[in-house]
């Protein structure tokens, strides 16, 4: 029965973090449909296409599209969100979800409870003002934000609230995008840069994405992000314009991650206020935006007609190459938003692109562009992101397309291996091992894997003390020896005790007695062993508790028969030794991947 409680204890925790988030999906989304209309629709009258599953809540205005308004809005409201957030929680600029990330690894799944609010409003106020970013980041910030203030205020331990953060971050993320699994796993998936899980994170980011999903879908209707046609992958020949697709999609996240990471190096070398930054990258994000207006903003209607096959190569084209730049000067420069969105629409228009190359030229064999541009999305956010699961789960549950599947697959692998040399997640690690989170827990599972007769090699020989002898003898003995320990045996050379070299020192100044003192009365006869059969981590808990440096190894099947001393620094520098052979190995095998 305890069990049972305690499972549906945590389960209402989960519960509520995907209430939360599915809550605060429904907030963000409204205040980007009515910022939307606000600015860019009633002031610029610009009124981009929408993906076919969103729901807007607000009719179109009738304001005649002006260039010259669009170009200084994002201005405005980069200088506006650089403020709210500079202002009061500077931790929330850039894309929110390697803060999560960091948050996490470095800082015990802490997150100050203003950061989430901060992050939607000031997320909110630079995308609707045609800012190019994501939703992710600042709904990943807002369920990891609760999830660890929930923890906080329940005073859970350093591991539970990480896991409830991470929770947070897939229920926010799986429902604003319409794709609870993907969410489950992107949260479980996205701490590494490896291909590594955090397993305990799965199933409780799987109730909490669950439940939002269904909150968030309830406001905004059932069914997938984007709509597409029935898609199939019949022809194995066209795996080969996959490779093209897949290599030029690597090449193009190198850009983009360079591109990226350069403007952000280079504001943050500029001495102004961190708070005019965002306005200066809003500026040239306008300016590219009053030449290329699709670069601005989300761009999700964008990526929905490439699916349809309704724009042409030189669009595509600029959107892509575009997005890249608009992106960067909005985020790299200290704005708010996520980077997820924006790789979707650069990665479909490039498989757009192509695809439809490709149609032209093989037509037989490439039959329809528009599957090009749902692989694309999948790849190339596999590339920037090191998350290649959820990322093919992400793009089949938002686009409702899963016969593409297995060109997905194929694609995100190559892009994944290709593209580990530069990552848009800064703050990933590399895999368990080297996340301060689990520091302590790796080095626990190698010393249980190891047991003392593993290192039976290192267990020596010492010279046993009998048990009548007098101290008087022991003293002229001890002055020939650098032992530290020394067992005691009886008669039969079974040990009946064991002391060290600090256990004399009483008698070793005291010379009125050492010829009445026997050594059995200096030993101890509590005496702690180990076995074969014991692993090292129990070793080493036995060494710690009594702080002794060496411990007697006895056969297992008698207790007072010593077969050698085995000493910690030995111990220790034979774990270092596997660990050591561990990391190469997984070094060499990824060099080789």
């Amino acid at each position: 029965m305890a069990g049972f409680a305690r499972a549906g204890k945590w389960s209402l925790f989960f519960v509520l973090i995907g209430i939360i988030a599915g809550t605060g999906s429904i907030l963000f989304q409204t205040l980007c449909q009515v910022g939307a209309s606000v600015f860019m629709d009633w002031m610029a009258g610009y009124r981009p296409p929408g993906a076919a599953g969103e729901h807007h809540i607000l009719a179109p205005t009738t304001t005649v599209f002006n260039r010259w308004i669009l170009l200084f809005l994002p201005a405005a409201g980069g200088l506006l969100s650089g403020w709210i957030v500079y202002r009061f929680a500077p931790e929330a600029e850039g894309h929110g979800t390697d803060s999560a990330i960091e948050a996490y690894h470095e800082k015990g799944g802490l997150i100050r409870g203003r950061v989430p609010i901060v992050k939607t409003i000031a997320s909110a106020i630079t995308l609707t003002t045609g800012g190019s970013g994501g939703k992710e980041g600042p709904i990943a910030q807002i369920g990891a934000g609760f999830g660890s203030f929930l923890a906080t205020k329940l005073k859970l331990s350093e591991r539970e609230r990480r896991i409830m953060l991470a929770a947070g971050i897939g229920a926010g993320v799986g429902s604003i995008f319409r794709a609870p699994l993907a969410g489950a796993l992107f949260a479980s998936e996205v701490l590494y840069s490896d291909p590594d899980f955090e397993s305990e994170v799965i199933i409780p980011a799987g109730i909490s994405s669950v439940v939002a999903y269904c909150l968030y879908s309830l406001v905004f209707g059932w069914g997938s992000l984007f709509h597409s046609p029935q898609f199939r992958f019949e022809n194995p020949l066209a795996l080969g314009p996959y490779i093209v697709l897949a290599l030029v999609l690597s090449g193009l996240s190198f850009f983009y991650v360079r591109s990226f990471y350069g403007v952000h190096d280079l504001f943050r070398s500029i001495p102004i206020a961190n708070h005019f930054k965002p306005a200066i990258g809003g500026m040239i994000t306008g300016m590219v935006g009053f030449y290329l207006p699709s670069t601005l903003a989300f761009g999700y209607g964008y990526a929905q007609q490439a699916i349809f096959n309704e724009l042409a190569i030189s669009v595509l084209l600029a959107l892509a190459l575009g997005k890249i730049i608009t992106t960067s000067f909005t985020i790299g420069s200290g704005g708010s938003g996520g980077v997820f969105g924006p790789s979707v629409v650069i990665g479909g228009a490039m498989g757009g692109v192509v695809g439809k190359l490709f149609h032209e030229i093989i037509p037989g064999i490439v039959t329809n562009p528009g599957a090009f541009v749902i692989v694309g999305m999948a790849g190339f956010f596999a590339a920037v992101s090191n998350a290649p699961i959820s990322t093919i789960i992400f793009v089949s549950e938002m686009t409702n397309s899963y016969e593409l599947l297995l060109p997905s697959l194929f694609v995100c692998s190559i892009c994944y291996v290709s593209s580990r040399r530069w990552n848009i997640y800064k703050k990933q690690v590399k895999n368990r091992v080297a996340s301060p989170a689990h520091a302590g827990e790796f080095m626990v599972d190698v010393l249980q894997l190891i047991k003392v007769k593993d290192l039976m090699h290192l267990v020596h020989e010492v010279q046993s003390i009998p048990e009548h002898m007098r101290f008087h003898n022991f003293k002229q003995f001890f002055s020939r020896t650098k032992q530290h320990y020394f067992p005691v045996m009886d008669k039969n050379n079974r040990m009946v005790g064991i002391f060290s070299s600090t256990d004399i020192r009483g008698v070793l100044f005291s010379p009125e007695i050492e010829n009445l003192v026997v050594m059995r009365d200096i030993a101890t006869t509590n005496i702690i062993t180990t076995t074969g059969s014991e692993d090292l981590n129990i070793v080493l808990q036995k060494m710690t508790t009594r702080n002794i440096d060496s411990l007697p190894v006895v056969s297992e099947d008698d207790p007072q028969r010593l077969l050698g001393m085995l000493d910690r620094r030995d111990v220790i520098s034979f774990y270092n030794r596997q660990v050591q052979q561990l990391k190469a190995g997984g070094e060499e095998n990824t060099s080789h991947a």
